[in-house]
Parts: C-alpha cells; structure tokens; sequence
C-alpha cells in the first residue's frame, strides 16, 4: 500500500490548477472569437442577401484601418517613449528611503518588465482603436469631400472645410495628444521608478537624461497647443458668445487675434523647451511656460471678457448687427428656407355670403378621417383574426381613383394589416417562427367620405381584397413590416405558413414564401451560427426545417435603411404604399452636420417632438443629436414582400450626398431612376418640416434689428387637447391663396411667442413636381388678432348651440373624441374644420372605436356644425346656426341662431347646471350633507333633462340642427 504525501497532493493540484486556467483562457478566447465572427459574418450575410455587401465592407475596413493605425500609433509612441526613459536610467541611483522603497518595485517588475509592458500598450492600443474606429464617417468624409461652392464671411474658406476637413482635423489632433500625455505619464512613471526623477534629498531633482527627455516630450505638447490655437481661430465660427451663433463682434475683434498671438507664443514657447537639449537648464522653457499660462489667462480670457462687457453690451445692436445678420443669412440656407418670405394675409376676410357659398362650393376632399384617432376603427373592422393589428397611428397618402366616371386623386388613409403573433394559447417555436411568418393586406379608406353610420369609406379592405378594388394589389404578402417577428424561417420545400383565413373547410389559405429576401438556412454551418445569434437551439435542431429554408432578419424598414444607408438621418414615420401592385415602404432619409458656419444648432429630438412623438408608439422619435444643417437629400424603399431596399437621389445639389455617394459607390440611384407612379406618392418628410417650421419661428424675421428684439417671434401651438404637447403638423390637400388647384400640403399654424392668438399658417408643397417644397407663409395681422388652436378650441365647447347637441352625441355612455383640428385658406381669411367622433361603450367582446358623429366649422366669427362638412357649411354661410350665441343672462339659456329649444329642454337644462354649481360648492366647502343633497338633485335633473330630450326626438321641427364640441381631445 503507498500514500501520497500532503506536498505531493498539494503539488498535483498546484499542477491542475496551473493546467486548468490556460485551458479556461483559451475556451474564452475561442467563445469571444466564435461570438464575433458570428455576429460579423450573419451581418455579411444579410448585406448580402439586400445587395449591400460594399457598404459593410467599405463600413468594415474603415474601422478596421482606423483601429490598426490608432491602436498602432498611440501604443508605438507610448511604448518608444517608455523605452527611451528606461534606457535613459541613471546607472547609479543614491542611497535614500525613496529608492529603497521604489528596490521593491523594480525587483518585481524588472523579470517581467517586457511582459507588463507589452500587456499595457496592448490594452492601450485596443482602448485607442476602438474609439477611433467609430469616428469612421468623420474619415471616410474627409477623404471624399465635396466642395459647396460657398465661403463663410470671416475666413473665407468654402462651407465644406468647416463640414468636412476641420471635424478631421479636431480628431487627428485630438489622438495625438492623447498620445503626447500618456507618453508623458509613462515616461514620468519611469524615469520615477528607475530613479530618474526624486521626489526626496538634496541637489537636481531630475538626471540629465531624464530633463532633457521631458523638456522634449513637453515641448511637442505645446507645439500641439499651438496648432491648437490656431486651427481655433476657425471654430468661432461655430461660437455661442454673441446674441446669435457665429464668429460674434468679441470674438473677431478681440479672441481672433488673442489665438493667434497665443499661437505665436507657444511656438516660441515650444522651441525653449526644444533648446533644453542643448542647455540643460529649466528657468528659459519656465519662463516661457509661465508667460503662455499668464496669456493665455489675461489675453485668452479676461481680454475678450472685458471687451464684451465695455464696449459691446452698452452698445450690442450696434456691435453685433453685422453678426446678426450673417447668422440670419447662413441658418436660412442651412435649412433649405432661404427663400421663404411670410406674405400679409388676413386683413379683410371676405364678408359676402355668396362669394363664401360659392367658394365653399368649390372645397373638395378636406380630410376629415384623422389617421390617429381611426386607427381603432380600422382594428375593428377590419383585423379580421386577432393575431392582426394596425398601428396606432395611420398614415396619408394619395391615390389615383375612378369617381364618378373621372379619373381623380383623392387623399386616402393607408396601413398595413401586419402580425402580432400566434394566437393566445397556441404558441410554440414552430408556429411562431415558421407558420405565422407574415401579415397580409393593404387597408386603405377616403380620406373625406364616410358611410351613412359614420365609419371609414374603404378603398380596399378585407382578405383577400376584392379584384376590383380601387387600389389593385398583386402581392399583399407582408414579410417586411413595422412589427415583423425578429426573425421568421421560410420558403423551406413543403412549408404551409398562414397566409390568410377564409370560409374554406381549412380555415385558412396557406401559402410558401418565394421572394428574393432572406438567407440560406439549411446547411448546418448557417444553422449554427443563427443558433447562436438569436440564442434558439431550435433552429439547430428542428426538423421542421427544409431544403431551400430561408431565415428572415433584419426586418424593419427604418433599420434595413439604416443599415443599407449608415450615414442618412432617417425619419420617424415610414409610410407604405402601392406602386405596380407591390406594396413598398417609402422611408425619408436626411443628410446632417454639425459643422455649417454661422447656423443656429437645433436638437433633432426636441424639434421633432408633438403630440404625435409623445403618445403614439408608430412613429420613432429622432435622438437628441445637435444639427446646424439638414436637408432631405435620399428617398429610399423597401419591398414589403422581398425585402429590396432602394436608394433614389432626391436633392441633386447636396454636396453631402455627393460626398457619401462617392464614399458608397453605386448604392444610391439618380433621381431620373425613379419610377413615376412611385414618386407620385413622395411626400414632404414631417420631421424636415418640423425642423423647418421651429427655425422659421424664428428666422422668418430677417432684418437684424428686429431679430435683437425678438418680439416679432412665433412658436408652434400647444396641441388643444394634450397640454404640454406641441400640435403635429397635418397633411392635407387645400389651395393656396393665388393657386387654382388644390395640391397635397403639410401645413401647420403658429402662435406668438407666450400669446394664444393666431401668428401665421404654414404650408409646404408635398406633391413631387415644380412646387414640391415650396415653403409659403401666410401672416396674419397683429390688430385685430386672430383667435389660435386653443382659442378656437375654447370657442368650440362653450358654444351653448354645440354644447347642447353635443350632450346629444353621448346619450347612452357614448364619448366624444376630438380629431385633428385642420387649418384652411379660405375667403381670405382661415376657416376652422374639425371632425368630432363619437366613441359608444363596448360590449364584453366588442371593444369600441370611433366614428364620426359632427364636423364642426369656424369662419371669422361664425360657428357650426353638421353631420357631413357640406351641411356644416351650410349652415356656417346659410345664416342659421352660423354665428355664436350672444352671451345668456343669469337663468336663461342664450338664444340660439337655430330652431328653438323646447322650454322643457331649457328648463331641464336650466336646473341641472344649477344642481352641478351647488354641488361644486359644496364640495369646495367641504360640506358633505350638501354634496348627498345636491347629487340627488343631478340625478333627478338628469333624469329630466333625457325625458325632455326623448319628447323633442318625436318633433324633429323642435329639434336644433345636430351639431357638436369636442370634450376630449387625443394626439392628432
């Protein structure tokens, strides 16, 4: 019998341990290196599958170069510099407690010396590259930039320099003194370390070598500092000292020339320093160290501070009126409105009944279907199966149809029936990701028509549409959508997955997919390596999977985009529509910079934001990026059936597109390629319009003078019923004063600044043809001043007329819900229209959903409403029911311009606000008792008021002409 000896066990487990770590590491390493080439080569993949390999690969070595020469540089100059100091070691280091204690230190570093360094540099090169890497698009512009054929005032330089070269430039600085620093610190460490530098005892604290190798790593620092200085000079361009942004009166006359003097300094600075090499001794580069740090404090800082304060602010229109007006210049052409001019409007709306009856005669298609507030009527009509849903928000578009014999365009509202999924209780892998792969139908209604009930007029609707719908769609297969699954697996040999439900004995029409989209999945390697990607062993595994399967990935429109096209800016609300019988996503794309001379910065995220944004989960909010220009350069497409992504030139003089187009060769398409009917259903993007309308707030004024004061200032409206909320611009199709048509418009309203009257209206050409993107403002006069949104929304539910009807609309637990409040040019004047919908209580299985009920008008000082706008502006200009009641006297409801209310309505009325005012008394003063009473007698006035209103259904001459005021108003 043998024993093993404690050290001999405790050897072999040493020896385990020793064993099992290397083992440990490089499993890790292997895992890291399996995770990333999967997560690289799946995104290969699908670039290749859409067509865009080169834009992955130009992506791809870009950050590759980047993170290779930055990681190389800074660890090479750090590494040469550690080098240098340790060969530089003073052969013989004095006997102090210092060096005894830093003995320790160097007999544990010294053996593995070589091995930490290599660790450190190595880290710091991974740590450098990887930052550097995702500045790629700042390079990659560079490289390719493309002149705009315009200097700024101040250098004269052509705008690109500031766009593309200088952003270059910060970064190439920025790296080297990075580099510069950290050598510094680690040629302080150690010349530190090996006794160079002393902290304790007498004579130098620094050896020879040691000054002198610092003097020159210093002395590159502040040659840096003042390429610094003088690359500076070009940023006050982008300064934000004077009243607006740009080079500003302090900034010219007083920092300009303190960068350049501090520049010259530090050069001279810098040389002092170089000469200790020569000199060996401190107080020269100390002097000048200390005369750069004192002028860049009084000539950098206190100089400039003191001209700001003593000559500009007692005199700042003067001093800055020339800078004014450059930042008035640039912003306008920055945003594209540097045409825009607001024209006067409104002085004397047209007061002849028969011109405003012919002229209402003539209003044709006023889209009165609020696509946020219809969304659940069409879940309700027309999701057919629950594993369907519409977004919240639809979207507006234009169609070519046959009415009455004639060919016309009419504004319709549009959206897709996409999936949500198995239904509940029958989910699995297989159904969830190979059998309910894909929605189905595109569900489209007039935009103004509506049926006898109130509910949506349907262009096309129901599965499968019927052959001679309207809009005629050949492939309404929706496997690219806004709310695809993550991934579906498809087109496998003898896959059923759910193509729609019918009246079969099946239940249900099955169908293969056998579009273009998607990647090979039936080889082992790529089912490995989708296994991993989205973590599912079922797609290892599964038999279910066939010959000729394809993974579908990547799905969403704004993403496809945003991955075929990384440098676009895309927009919140991708929209679909019918071109040839397909449907296609139309997805808006922007070209941005920060760096546009003398322009006002804007965040994308704040402009952008409205009711819409805020309380609606279909459109994407832009990020909180800081832009000074814009423009919608690309329109780009999705095939909602095989994923084709498409990338048309929209502005032809944008040098930033230039400029990507030349970094992504032949993945953006000229403007001539695009197919007619598809850019006949092009529109303004809603988020350059935002953008647009919160700089013309501002920049509409244009001389410098009155741009100071600020007072001729707008700002957007606050949505009428969403406190807080800006109003959402709406597309509609209207004329313009001057125009003889009528053009498919986004238009908006604003107030001015901190005053709920009406400013000016807004509107943008949204129809692709001559006057696509023309900007016209309508001024309205100060005096008298013009009742805004809110005012007008006011005017709407203390209306005694529409109050009354309005209490009509919600017999029998029905609410009311407001639309969009929609601002017309008309009679030269505005007139008001809003649909309101009438929301009835569901039942158990039926939940309920909005139909219209009224249309209310307002034009001027007349007020009315109907069941359809005609009779609502029938009545508007027909005289009855057309103008506001004057004010009641105390017990007596106010007289009415249409039929008389029957006294037992009145009275009913009558005793039911008074019960409701005593029991708002009583609740104020906290007087229970009274509340119990004063409940009772709204009740019992209640009760009254239904009967009375029963007795006036029966003699419809009694009845007023229906009519009715929103009480609750959701994002529109």
């Amino acid at each position: 019998m043998t024993f093993r000896t404690p050290e001999f066990g405790r050897r072999l487990g040493s020896g385990r341990t020793r064993l099992v770590l290397p083992v440990l590491a490089v499993l890790a390493v292997l895992l890291i290196a399996f995770m990333v080439f999967t997560a690289l080569w799946t995104d290969l993949l699908w670039y290749r599958s859409v067509h865009f390999s080169s834009v992955f690969t130009t992506m791809l070595w870009a950050r590759v170069v980047l993170f290779v020469g930055a990681g190389l540089f800074m660890a090479l100059v750090v590494g040469a510099n550690v080098m240098i100091a340790h060969r530089l070691r003073p052969a013989y280091r004095p006997l102090s407690v210092e060096q005894q204690g830093l003995e320790r230190y160097r007999t544990v570093i010294d053996p593995r010396r070589k091995l930490i360094t290599a660790g450190l540099l190595g880290l710091l090169a991974v740590l450098t590259g990887s930052s550097v890497s995702g500045q790629w698009p700042v390079w990659l512009a560079f490289l390719h930039r493309t002149s705009f054929g315009q200097v700024d005032p101040q250098f004269h330089k052509d705008i690109s320099f500031y766009v593309f070269t200088y952003p270059f430039l910060r970064l190439v600085l920025g790296v080297v003194f990075a580099t510069v620093i950290l050598s510094i610190l680690a040629a302080v460490m150690v010349h530190y370390l090996y006794g160079g530098l002393r902290l304790q005892g007498p004579g130098d604290k620094a050896s020879p070598p040691a000054r002198a190798h610092l003097s020159v790593l210093v002395g590159v620092f502040i040659l840096l500092k003042a390429f610094a200085y003088w690359f500076d000079r070009y940023g006050l361009v982008h300064s934000e000292r004077g009243v607006t942004t740009g080079a500003s009166y302090t900034d010219v006359n007083a920092l300009l020339p303190a960068k350049t003097i501090l520049a010259i300094i530090a050069l001279i600075c810098a040389a002092l320093f170089f000469s200790n090499l020569m000199r060996r001794g401190m107080m020269l580069p100390g002097v000048g160290f200390t005369l750069l740090v004192l002028s860049a404090i009084l000539v950098g800082g206190l100089y400039p501070l003191l001209i700001q304060q003593f000559q500009v602010k007692p005199d700042e229109l003067a001093k800055e009126r020339q800078f004014i007006q450059r930042n008035i210049e640039f912003t306008r052409k920055a945003y594209g409105v540097g045409d825009v001019r607001p024209a006067a409007y409104g002085a004397q709306p047209e007061t002849d009944t028969g011109r405003l009856q012919d002229e209402a005669g003539k209003l044709d298609g006023v889209r009165l279907l609020d696509p946020s507030v219809v969304g659940e009527t069409f879940q309700q009509l027309q999701r057919v199966r629950p594993f369907y849903r519409f977004p919240d928000t639809l979207d507006v578009d234009r169609y070519k149809v046959t009415d009455g014999g004639q060919q016309k365009t009419v504004d319709t509202i549009v959206a897709l029936r996409e999936l949500s999924g198995a239904p509940a209780g029958q989910k699995s892998w297989v159904k969830d990701r190979m059998v309910y792969t894909h929605g189905y139908g595109f569900v489209s209604a007039y935009g103004d028509r509506f049926t006898g009930g109130g509910e949506p007029e349907f262009l096309t609707k129901d599965m499968p549409s019927a052959a001679n719908a309207q809009i005629k769609v050949d492939q309404p297969q929706i496997y690219y959508g806004e709310h695809s699954p993550s991934y579906s697996v498809v087109g496998g040999a003898g896959q059923n997955e759910l193509d729609y439900p019918d009246n079969s004995s099946a239940g249900q029409e099955n169908t293969t997919y056998k579009g273009a989209g998607g990647v090979p999945i039936d080889s082992f390697f790529n089912k490995l390596l989708f296994s991993a990607k989205f973590q599912e062993k079922n797609l290892m595994l599964s038999g279910a999977i066939k010959k000729n399967a394809k993974i579908l990935y990547n799905r969403t429109p704004r993403d496809m985009v945003h991955r075929a096209a990384p440098w676009l800016t895309l927009d919140g609300d991708p929209y679909p529509t019918v071109v040839d019988g397909k449907v296609t996503w139309i997805v808006d794309g922007y070209t941005t910079s920060s760096g546009y001379p003398y322009s006002e910065q804007t965040s994308l995220g704040e402009a952008t934001r409205d009711t819409i944004t805020d309380t609606r989960s279909a459109v994407a909010r832009q990020a909180n990026d800081r832009v000074n220009y814009m423009r919608n350069s690309v329109k780009a497409t999705v095939d909602a059936y095989d994923g084709t992504v498409k990338l048309y030139q929209w502005d032809e003089k944008d040098p930033v597109t230039k400029t990507w187009m030349k970094v992504f060769k032949n993945t953006v398409e000229p403007k001539s390629a695009i197919p007619a009917e598809l850019e006949s259903h092009f529109r303004y993007p809603q988020d350059m319009f935002k953008v647009q309308r919160q700089i013309l707030a501002k920049y509409h004024v244009t001389d410098p003078g009155a741009f100071y004061n600020g007072e001729g200032f707008w700002d957007v409206p606050e949505d009428p019923g969403a406190k807080g909320r800006r109003q959402p611009p709406f597309y509609q199709s209207l004329a313009m004063p001057g125009s003889p048509t009528e053009d498919f418009s986004l238009t908006t309203v604003f107030n001015p600044v901190n005053n709920p009257n009406l400013a000016s209206f807004m509107a943008v050409g949204s129809t692709p043809g001559p006057d696509y993107g023309k900007i016209q403002i309508l001024q309205l006069p100060r005096t008298p001043p013009t009742q805004g949104p809110g005012q007008v929304q006011n005017t709407f539910e203390t209306n005694a007329q529409v109050k009354d009807s309005l209490y009509r609309l919600r017999q029998g637990n029905t609410r009311t819900v407001a639309g969009n409040l929609l601002t017309i040019p008309f009679g030269k004047g505005l007139l008001y229209v809003e649909p309101m919908y009438a929301l009835a209580a569901g039942g158990a299985e039926q939940q309920p959903y909005p139909i219209l009920g009224q249309v209310l008008v307002r034009f001027g000082d007349r007020i009315a409403s109907g069941k359809t706008l005609p009779e609502a502006m029938k009545l508007l200009l027909g005289g009855a029911g057309a103008t506001p009641p004057p004010a009641a006297t105390p017990g007596k409801p106010a007289p009415q311009g249409g039929p008389e209310l029957s006294q037992a309505v009145r009275d009913a009325i009558t005793d039911l606000q008074r019960a409701v005012d005593g029991y708002e008394k009583a609740r104020k003063d906290g007087d229970y008792p009274a509340m119990g009473t004063a409940w009772e007698q709204i009740k019992k006035a209640k009760e009254a008021l239904s009967a009375a209103n029963q007795a006036a259904v029966k003699q419809p001459a009694a009845s007023p002409p229906p009519s009715g005021s929103p009480s609750e108003k959701p994002s529109s």
